[in-house]
């Protein structure tokens, strides 16, 4: 086999394993502070440990697993700093998009954001609560796109990411999901009637809905935080 050939094989085996850990990780199949093995992960997949490091260390990139030299690899834990700072920032950049978007949403636009929610709705109904987590980062997207200030969304998806493990604790074990798209509906109103502070204030609700949630898990697992 080329070096080339064995690249592209070793390449592939870390996206196999990255992504079936991404989704563990995300989706809390692998709770803060469980531990991890890459000699386990490798005899799973039936690959050698290299592709395995490797995929651990995108991981640890994201701030999904802990890595110290002679230890176990772990699953990172919450920060109440990192949480608080994400909040802040995706605050600040959702404020000036829900205003600019509220400004500019065309008859077109709103037909959009309908189609959005009509989506969101099935999917509520049928109790995805995986599906229900795709369905709103696009729903965030779309507003960026009516704001026309698309590259925002980068800003916005890199924040709740950090925050996403403890949306789906949200959405599993208090079964959120029809206040979030209670929330969507009264977003998308305001920026359909072209009322900015009213569409602001709304947005300001929706991100508010975790403040409860992160205060009740740490009362109540405080394992699962680092601080």
């Amino acid at each position: 086999m080329s070096s080339t050939a064995r690249t592209r094989d070793r390449r592939t085996s870390v996206d196999v394993v990255f992504e079936h850990l991404h989704k563990s990780l995300v989706t809390l199949e692998l709770l803060p502070g469980d531990k991890i093995s890459e000699a386990d992960i490798a005899a799973k997949f039936g690959v050698s440990r290299q592709p395995v490091r490797d995929a651990f260390s995108r991981l640890e990139n994201l701030g999904l697993l802990l890595i110290r030299p002679q230890k176990a690899t772990e699953v990172k834990r919450f920060s109440r700093r990192a949480v608080t700072k994400s909040r802040f920032v995706r605050f600040s950049v959702e404020t000036e998009v829900l205003r600019r978007a509220a400004a500019a949403a065309s008859v077109a636009d709103g037909l959009a954001l309908d189609a959005h929610l009509a989506h969101q709705a099935i999917v509520v109904n049928a109790r995805n609560y995986e599906e229900f987590g795709k369905l709103d980062y696009a729903f965030h997207e779309e507003l960026c796109k009516i704001a026309k200030v698309e590259f925002a969304f980068e800003v916005i998806s890199f924040e709740k990411a950090n925050v996403d493990r403890l949306c789906m604790l949200s959405l599993s074990k208090e079964d959120r999901m029809e206040q979030l798209l209670e929330d969507h509906r009264a977003i998308a109103d305001r920026v359909k009637a072209g009322d900015q502070a009213g569409a602001v204030q709304a947005g300001a609700v929706h991100l508010s809905r975790l403040d409860a949630t992160i205060d009740a898990i740490f009362a109540h697992n405080p394992e699962y935080f680092e601080d």
